[in-house]
């Protein structure tokens, strides 16, 4: 029988990980891979029948890479799922019916974002495919990529038809908090490369940014909704830039 794990990356996620793991029933082995966190998530996800692992975090490539080689020799497969995230049963179904199949080394799957409560369809949160059932042996993360992670494989991936669930930004200020941060990693990442920031990028890359949301992308299909996430994407495209200003300057 091929065995699969599901990993789950935590840090403070008690108001998600019981409902998280509920939705991996289906999979042979739970494991929350955990970072040190603060608050009742291990104690949460223990009673709910999930194996602890605890790993200090670096980055996001690193701490996947990490929980990839805590999964036994026993596992053939495994499945990321992060905390706010749910496994619906049709995907639960088809899941278990692609690890049987023999020339994969991956499978990406769409996902259903809920911003602020609204499912949405437009400005690049959908289908946005996630490459997360992994064949253990043939895939890995790669370590220059620190945020917005990239698998790489050893074999063919394959694409999923059923959607991941992602309960994604419950409010403004938890978007405002997130971006800010990813702002920063991206920014970080351009100063490791060497790239200054010049005047036109402070006007220019906003702008694309917004254009590429909200026209070629379709926010426009989601209306305000897809009018407001587009400005705010825009606005954190310039705060990128602005950290790196102050990079350079330091």
């Amino acid at each position: 029988m091929t065995h699969l794990t599901a990993i789950v990356l935590t840090y403070n996620e008690s108001e998600h990980i019981a409902d998280c793991i509920k939705s991996l029933r289906f999979a042979d082995r739970v494991i929350v891979f955990d970072s040190y966190s603060t608050d009742d998530t291990v104690a949460i996800a223990q009673g709910a029948g999930a194996d602890i692992f605890q790993h200090e975090f670096v980055d996001y490539a690193e701490q996947r890479n990490a929980a990839l080689d805590a999964a036994d020799e026993m596992t053939d497969w495994v499945l990321f799922v992060d905390a706010d995230e749910r496994v619906p049963d049709a995907l639960a179904v088809e899941i278990r019916q692609k690890i049987k199949l023999p020339d994969y080394a991956g499978w990406r799957m769409p996902r259903h974002n809920y911003i602020f409560g609204a499912l949405t369809r437009g400005a690049g949160w959908y289908p946005d495919y996630q490459t997360r059932l992994l064949r253990v042996g043939q895939a890995y993360y790669d370590p220059r990529r620190k945020v917005h992670e990239v698998v790489k494989l050893y074999g063919e991936e394959g694409t999923i038809h059923h959607p991941l669930v992602h309960y994604n930004y419950r409010d403004l200020e938890q978007f405002k908090v997130k971006q800010e941060h990813y702002a920063r990693i991206d920014a970080q990442s351009l100063y490791s490369n060497g790239v200054r920031p010049k005047r036109h990028n402070f006007a220019l890359q906003p702008l694309r940014q917004f254009y590429w949301r909200f026209v070629t992308l379709g926010g426009y299909r989601d209306r305000l909704h897809g009018l407001r996430l587009s400005l705010l994407m825009a606005w954190y495209e310039y705060r990128k830039y602005q950290a790196l200003s102050e990079m350079w300057r330091k």
